[in-house]
């Protein structure tokens, strides 16, 4: 797995290479460019980050990408949410998925022998299927489907929805499941 970074000498990036020798980091853009290593883009950054990170980006067209960012800190402007931007100014399939939990839920998505949601909207078919996919693979018990790119505003809500919950509870191993008769 090849992930793209600003700055390779962090200390994240170092400590995460070190407990993930299977990583490689480079730059976004080379990251990217990497044809058979990234036919999908996951976007984790804050909002304001973006057009930083669409700029380095360079030709997506055929790939995917998954906006797991969130708005909690501010909106990219023009855009209310960075999946607009993507699906915007990019020619890739974009799916908002991976941010209405936590990284302890992130990393560890099983409770009990029991796997959590994951929740995804966009407007790309394909980008959906590999949200769905990588959702399983990473041990979710399903990843469900809020609707078209008008619904990442409410899903991004998820996540704020858990942040609260969380600290009224001091306590951020929780998460989310639903139930279905």
């Amino acid at each position: 797995m090849v992930i793209g970074v600003r700055d390779s000498q962090s200390p994240k990036v170092q400590q995460l290479l070190k407990t993930a020798p299977e990583i490689i980091s480079a730059s976004i853009t080379d990251a990217v460019s990497q044809s058979d290593e990234s036919d999908v883009v996951l976007i984790s950054t804050p909002s304001n980050a973006v057009f930083d990170i669409i700029s380095q980006l360079g030709d997506v067209t055929g790939k995917v990408i998954i906006d797991a960012t969130n708005t909690m800190r501010g909106k990219p402007a023009p855009y209310e949410s960075v999946y607009q931007a993507l699906t915007d100014k990019t020619n890739a399939d974009v799916v908002k998925c991976f941010k209405s939990t936590g990284f302890v839920n992130l990393q560890n998505p099983v409770y009990g022998s029991e796997g959590i949601d994951m929740f995804m909207a966009g407007d790309s078919p394909k980008a959906k299927e590999v949200a769905v996919q990588l959702a399983k693979d990473a041990g979710f018990g399903s990843c469900l489907d809020f609707g078209t790119g008008d619904k990442v505003a409410l899903l991004e809500q998820i996540a704020v929805i858990w942040v609260n919950l969380c600290m009224a509870q001091g306590e951020w191993n929780l998460a989310f499941k639903v139930l279905k008769r």
